[in-house]
């Protein structure tokens, strides 16, 4: 069996690969013929969408699109389609340019089969405007909209079509949105809400539909406070979730701003969006020959099955039934789906984990395998090389601004730099390789200290030694960083996991004397950095490499050690 653990190991790394791309590269595009969501129907109304640009700078370009939303939606059988006309609107001023533009909204209604005036309408939502990059009227690089958010006005106008087949089982009604000058500061958006708010006053639930970026998966990357029922509903309904509560949290910190922000506070709701390539939000790249079915898909596989399920259910009659005052912790795992903690829940959980790591620490500490002087000695260390680690990964992201012109943004997202995803695997790859040698350096000076001892087993037991304090050492810090980041953001995914698998595995160990623990760990911890990281660093850009790459250390340094200890061919004392 020994000898077969390096193919173990191999195998639990590929494994891990393989699903987190699987999580990157699911649902696949359906044609025009196919049943329930059609991505291919999508992009026949994302092709006229984009056709030409239509910011609030091209009025009749922008018209054109939305008469054209117009007729979709009475092709769809509207009950009722009203415009919303605001004039002489004044956009923010930008770098001593300010404009003034007329807005128009789009509202269409969709009464259940059994109408009455006490009816409960879901609300979808997109904006029709598309994107400047500069500010007007100088120096400017025009977007065509076609993800943003050509996606989705196609995905809600596919969503109707579908839902409708289900009509005479609804329970509540359909309204859908389409603002005009999102792009403008939600001019539209917030004249409607502050003009006209008897709009939303029958709405229980909101879905809002937008794009920063062509593919990927679509993110639900934010929710409405209090969102213990709503993520219960999406849980429940929707086909291949991707969501990380975390994101709302990180989201908050920054500058970025959709329709959902005017109305979240007021009505519960939802937010989707995918978030790869930066380098083609906002600009002439976002056009129709860049869109991507698998994304499109994606969209419609999580917002068609939330929206069957609250017009179909009588409980969601109520409007307040999806309002309350909890929130979830919630991250999604490559085939398992949505997992979901109430916030004292997991708290209680990583207190748990805490406990059981102390627990090990002592234990170690008991059998011989740790001194807490050296472990601290190493905590300090890695803590200096994770510090090294982030500043170098901020610098690289700052000479590559300055090499391609790009307006770089300390952890703040950093567009314009083509090669991007690039950089950014070949400094963590460069990073990981780095530490897997000095980690054998390490390992290697260790044995060579009592080479000359009288024990044969004195070398390899000075190697499980250095495994054992690195691990430890390294297990240490993201212990404090975990309990620290729960305590004060509630939120610590980023390091509860590998925390939880690591001490997991190495309970388990000892309990029952099987070393396959420790490749299954290294899977799952794997699995985790491979999805969630990726999408961090997909989200954040490389203005925020330091931060990813701060994040993927201190996974390599808690794996390679477990990796070493798996390896040896040691008999546990």
């Amino acid at each position: 069996m020994k000898r077969f653990r390096p193919l173990i190991l191999a195998a639990a790394i590929v494994l891990a690969g393989l699903l987190a791309y699987g999580l990157w590269t699911l649902p696949k595009p359906q044609n025009a013929d196919a049943e329930g969501f059609s991505s291919a129907r999508v992009t026949n109304d994302i092709k006229v969408i984009s056709r030409k640009h239509h910011s609030v700078a091209q009025p009749d370009e922008r018209a054109a699109v939305r008469d054209y939303l117009v007729s979709r939606l009475e092709q769809l059988g509207a009950d009722t389609v009203m415009l919303y006309r605001y004039d002489s609107l004044r956009g923010p001023q930008n770098k001593h340019v300010e404009y003034v533009f007329d807005a128009v909204n789009v509202m269409a209604q969709f009464a259940p089969a059994s109408s009455s005036e006490d009816d409960t309408y879901l609300m979808l939502v997109a904006h029709y405007d598309s994107r400047y990059s500069q500010p007007m009227p100088k120096d400017t690089v025009w977007s065509y909209g076609a993800a943003d958010d050509g996606y989705g006005l196609g995905v809600i106008l596919e969503t109707v079509s579908q839902v409708l087949k289900s009509r005479n089982d609804w329970s509540q009604g359909l309204k859908v949105l389409f603002t005009d000058a999102e792009e403008a500061g939600m001019m539209g958006m917030k004249a409607v809400a502050g003009n006209d708010p008897e709009v939303f006053g029958n709405v229980g639930l909101l879905i809002n539909l937008e794009a920063r970026g062509p593919w990927g998966p679509a993110l639900l990357f934010e929710t409405s406070p209090g969102n213990s029922k709503l993520v219960g509903l999406y849980g429940s309904a929707a086909s291949y979730p991707v969501t990380y509560s975390l994101t709302s949290v990180v989201y908050n910190f920054m500058p970025n701003f959709t329709d959902f922000t005017v109305v979240k506070d007021e009505i519960p709701g939802m937010n989707f969006s995918t978030v790869a390539d930066v380098n083609h939000y906002h600009t002439d790249l976002d056009n129709f020959a860049n869109i991507s079915e698998r994304s499109i898909q994606h969209y419609g596989v999580q917002v068609l099955p939330v929206a069957e399920k609250y017009l179909t259910s009588a409980e969601y009659a109520d409007k307040s039934y999806l309002a309350s005052d909890k929130d979830l912790t919630y991250f999604t795992v490559p085939l398992f789906g949505l997992v979901t903690f109430s916030k004292t829940g997991y708290l209680i959980f990583n207190v748990a984990v805490f406990v059981l790591f102390l627990l090990l620490f002592a234990l170690e500490g008991v059998r011989g395998r740790l001194k807490a002087a050296k472990v601290f000695r190493t905590s300090v260390a890695v803590l200096g090389a994770a510090v090294g680690v982030l500043a170098l990964g901020e610098l690289t992201a700052w000479i590559c601004a300055l090499c391609t012109g790009a307006k770089f943004k300390l952890f703040g997202v950093v567009a314009g730099i083509g090669f991007d995803n690039a950089a950014m695997i070949a400094f963590i790859s460069v990073m990981a390789a780095v530490c897997v040698l000095v980690y054998v350096l390490g390992r290697k000076k260790a044995m060579r200290k009592v080479s000359g001892s009288m024990r044969t087993s004195a070398p390899a037991n000075a190697a499980l030694q250095h495994a054992y304090n690195v691990l430890y050492g390294t297990a240490v810090l993201v212990f404090v960083l975990a309990a620290v980041l729960v305590g004060t953001l509630g939120e610590n995914l980023m390091f509860f996991i590998p925390l939880l698998c690591v001490s997991g595995a190495m309970v388990l160990y000892h309990l029952t004397s099987l070393k396959l623990w420790m490749p299954l760990a290294i899977g799952l911890v794997l699995l985790h950095a491979f999805s969630f990281l990726y999408a961090l660093a997909m989200a954040l850009t490389i203005g925020a490499l330091g931060a990813v790459a701060l994040l993927a250390f201190m996974d390599v340094m808690l794996l390679v050690p477990l990796a070493d200890i798996y390896l040896m061919n040691m008999k546990k004392k």
